[in-house]
């Protein structure tokens, strides 16, 4: 088995010493692999005796090179954006140019204060201001806030700002949500969070929702709808304009998931779509860091119906050149978290978005769409394509064919896929599509990335048909083989034992 080392057995194990110098270093001071101030604040007699030993038996000690070697390595084990390919459906793991980074680390960026008064931090407010404007004009809407911190949190913010509006408007009765079975598990999970129940609707047979299904569930009960566009097939709700048109005639508002809104910037005017409210993942779209690189950003972006609900504070633009925090906003659902959002996550958006400029803009969306068009066309003989509808930004696929065939399953794949040095892409979701392989390669890859990843999952088709165990047993390339992941989650170790290491 071809395996970069022994995971069985540390690669710091040190073998047994010549007996002579094992002799030696008995009546020589043990050398140690670390350094202690003797300034240091910590005092050892203040520690109870049982957290106190008398040797470090068991335990080895180390050179700086060896613990350097050790946790270089150990980095290696980890997949990166900067060392591969993402092929995350839904999750949108694009590149984060390196110039974002030097911008937001600017001295006058990091070294500010959050409580900086106004007068004093108007270039920070004029970042914030002009990323408001932008993507208010990127998505066609009225308004913008930059508060809450992460996506999940500006669809939370979202639901709650529905929920005023109907609350200032006096209307009670309007306690249910609609949610497609389609929809990301942060939809009902907010709506359930800001007090209200959800009616599901079902996807039609073509992957998006059918008209007929909302007009039937659509009455004075129905606080708002809620729609990802397009949805998490990587399909336009083609239906949209009318849905919310619907929606509106019976007092109700539209919430648009705007997770996939790398597949429509610069297309589609969300107004013109009725839109009320639409909150954007920044590293989805506008390529900050994403998940542990973060923290993340989700602006909420919202039409004249919920201007004066807005959370605050928001950033105004007074005069040619004077910029504020604005408290005043009259019916504003509050705050949601301390200053006014993770800023460095915001120079990083609006950097790449300066980048493009407004007559480039489009073309994220034009390749993210061409990518993700091209895998499926050369994909679709290999793998099952559950929806015939054209794909936008995503396609997914599912393991039908090798399921049915060699009981080669949507998981067996994924983790094949790692022995050729790519990131397995989304599994099992969206949970209407069984077995779904869920791929997204964004507008940042090139078509040389595109075709190696293409050729790999093509190589795993058919060694499930002619070999199939080698893709059952898979990772056979990785630190480490398959895990036991259900042992795992029951049984954890959660400490470490020598006895163990051999």
């Amino acid at each position: 088995m071809n395996k970069r080392f022994d995971i069985q057995r540390p690669y710091y194990h040190v073998p047994n010493m010549h007996e002579e110098t094992h002799a030696i270093s008995k009546n020589v001071q043990r050398a140690k692999g670390y350094t202690s101030s003797e300034n240091s604040d910590a005092e050892v007699e203040s520690l109870p005796q049982d957290f106190l030993r008398d040797d470090f038996e068991g335990l080895p000690e180390l050179s700086e090179f060896e613990v350097v070697r050790h946790f270089t390595l150990l980095s290696q084990l980890n997949f990166s954006i900067d060392g591969g390919f993402y092929p995350l459906g839904s999750c949108t793991m694009k590149y984060n140019p390196k110039i974002n980074d030097k911008v937001a680390g600017m001295d006058g960026f990091v070294g500010l204060h959050p409580y900086t008064p106004s007068q004093f931090s108007q270039g920070a407010l004029e970042v914030m201001f002009s990323l408001q404007e932008a993507l208010v004009e990127i998505t066609g809407l009225k308004a913008c806030s930059l508060h809450p911190a992460a996506g999940a949190q500006g669809e939370f913010v979202g639901v709650k700002m529905i929920a005023a509006y109907h609350r200032n408007k006096g209307d009670s009765k309007r306690k249910y949500i609609i949610v497609p079975d389609s929809a990301h598990g942060t939809n009902p999970a907010s709506a359930a969070l800001c007090g209200f129940l959800v009616k599901q609707v079902k996807s039609g047979p073509n992957g998006t929702i059918e008209l007929a299904d909302i007009e039937k569930l659509l009455d004075d009960s129905i606080a708002a709808v809620m729609l990802t566009v397009p949805n998490t097939l990587g399909i336009f709700e083609n239906n949209i304009s009318e849905i919310s048109r619907l929606a509106h005639e019976r007092g109700a508002l539209m919430y648009c998931d705007g997770a996939n809104l790398n597949a429509l910037v610069g297309q589609v005017d969300f107004k013109a779509m009725g839109i009320d409210v639409m909150h954007i993942n920044l590293h989805k779209t506008f390529s900050t860091p994403h998940g542990g690189g973060g923290p993340g950003a989700g602006p909420v972006v919202v039409s004249e119906n919920l201007v004066d609900y807005l959370p605050i504070p928001v950033i105004r633009k007074n005069g040619e050149d004077r910029y504020d925090l604005d408290y005043s906003v009259p019916h504003s659902v509050g705050k949601f978290r301390a200053f006014y959002g993770n800023f460095g996550m915001l120079v990083r958006a609006l950097c790449y978005i300066y980048a493009y400029g407004s007559d480039q803009l489009k073309s994220i969306s034009d390749t993210a769409v061409l990518n993700a068009n091209y895998i499926r066309a050369r994909l679709k003989g290999s793998y099952h394509l559950p929806y015939e509808q054209p794909s936008l930004h995503e396609v997914v696929f599912t393991d039908k064919w090798q399921e049915k065939e060699s009981h080669v399953s949507t998981l067996h794949i994924a983790k094949r896929i790692i022995d050729y040095g790519f990131h397995p892409p989304t599994v099992y979701f969206p949970l209407v599509v069984s077995g779904a392989l869920m791929i997204e390669p964004t507008e940042t890859e090139s078509k040389a990335t595109l075709d190696r990843f293409v050729d790999s999952m093509i190589e795993i088709a058919k060694e499930a048909k002619d070999n199939p165990d080698i893709v059952k047993t898979a990772p056979h390339r990785a630190g480490f083989k398959k895990m036991d992941e259900t042992r795992a989650a029951r049984h954890p170790i959660l400490t470490w034992n020598d006895s163990e290491s051999d």
